[in-house]
């Protein structure tokens, strides 16, 4: 084994350990929102334990060690180690370090599939949206070289230098001549996508502290990185509400906190109208996630909720999720009341996120239907 192959090898295992300590540990990620904060365009930074790879470590001799040294049968043998946590003098010796590992989006949305088992989405609608992709198709003999074909080329030479008795077995040198070179061909193709929208509504009442909205942040990195995953294009919208709604960028859908009351059906109302203006639903497969502590102004605005959902929004969307989010401040009613109206309902998913550790069963019902 070569030495290049042998530290592909290593990588290889290293990235197995590190797999496996990602899916061993998904839940404390989740709850703690550890890996959010180290988000980048395509990667993520995991911090991990610290990985030591199992190696001997060999002592000089005569320095002691197992069945080495003075003593007799019966000496007590000491103490131990020192527990940990537990208090001592101070050290100079180094302390055990945690190391940040990149990952990539699209890996971390592979173990997150297959810690909480999610099914692949099958998109709906017609795939209308179209992207160009250029497709290396074939060979041909000119071409830059960036895109010369190392194998093409050496066998055209050999074929030449044999038919020609220029191939000298005790002297296999193979050396190509311009005739010989072969470069890669490629021709502009159309490839159909399937396109997703996602829009988040969250209240933002008094109700609402920081650490519902820290709980919605968390949720809604891993639901965008499952649907990333699934999607080639994804527009996400960000829609804020107490008694009206407004539309925001991300940063202010996570850090806006107001202090009036909560007119759920404001935030129903400028969604319809965004998917009603902007995106053809036979051409875009669309998901809703509201975000509340179930606080709703009247029985009349919740009823205005349900008649926007029936005859609006589900006939539009893919899937309808509703988190509650609990606050103690918050009545918690709206849940049941969307469970009366929708208990049945194929496109609707409720959650009850109690706190931080719900995360993570809270995903898995919102995406665990596949739709």
């Amino acid at each position: 084994m070569t030495e290049l192959n042998k530290i592909k090898q290593d990588h290889r295992r290293f990235k197995q350990i590190v797999r496996g300590k990602i899916k061993r540990n998904l839940r404390k990620y989740m709850s703690q929102g550890e890996i959010t904060g180290r988000q980048g365009k395509d990667l993520v930074k995991v911090p991990l334990p610290r990985i030591d790879i199992p190696r001997f470590r060999f002592s000089q001799k005569q320095q002691g060690g197992v069945g080495q040294g003075d003593g007799d049968v019966g000496d007590s043998l000491g103490s131990g180690e020192q527990s940990p946590g537990q208090a001592g003098p101070a050290g100079n010796q180094e302390g055990q370090h945690g190391v940040e590992v990149d990952i990539s989006l699209e890996e971390l949305a592979q173990i997150m599939g297959e810690e909480l088992e999610l099914p692949n989405i099958e998109p709906k609608g017609v795939k209308r949206i179209e992207t160009m992709r250029d497709r290396y198709s074939g060979i041909r003999s000119t071409g830059p070289e960036s895109l010369r074909h190392f194998k093409r080329t050496y066998k055209a030479a050999l074929q030449r230098m044999i038919s020609t008795d220029e191939y000298d077995l005790d002297n296999p040198i193979v050396i190509p001549t311009k005739e010989d070179r072969r470069y890669r061909s490629w021709k502009e193709t159309s490839i159909p996508e399937s396109n997703a929208l996602i829009v988040y509504m969250m209240d933002v009442s008094g109700s609402m502290g920081d650490e519902q909205k820290e709980i919605v942040r968390i949720e809604s990195f891993w639901i965008d990185t499952w649907l990333r995953s699934q999607y080639k294009g994804i527009d996400s919208r960000y829609i804020i509400h107490d008694a009206t709604a407004k539309e925001v960028d991300r940063d202010t859908f996570f850090r806006t906190r107001e202090s009036g009351g909560t007119m759920i059906s404001s935030a129903y109302k400028l969604a319809m109208g965004i998917i009603e203006e902007e995106y053809a639903t036979d051409e875009w497969n669309i998901y809703l996630f509201h975000f509340s502590d179930g606080d709703n102004w009247s029985v009349d605005d919740t009823g205005e909720c349900m008649r926007i959902l029936t005859h609006g929004l589900l006939p539009r969307a893919n899937m309808f999720c509703y988190g509650q989010v609990e606050s103690p401040y918050g009545s918690g009613q709206f849940i049941k009341d969307i469970n009366e109206h929708f208990g049945n309902h194929d496109r609707v998913t409720v959650s009850e996120i109690k706190n931080r550790d719900a995360i993570y069963d809270s995903i898995k019902e919102f995406l665990g239907k596949g739709l």
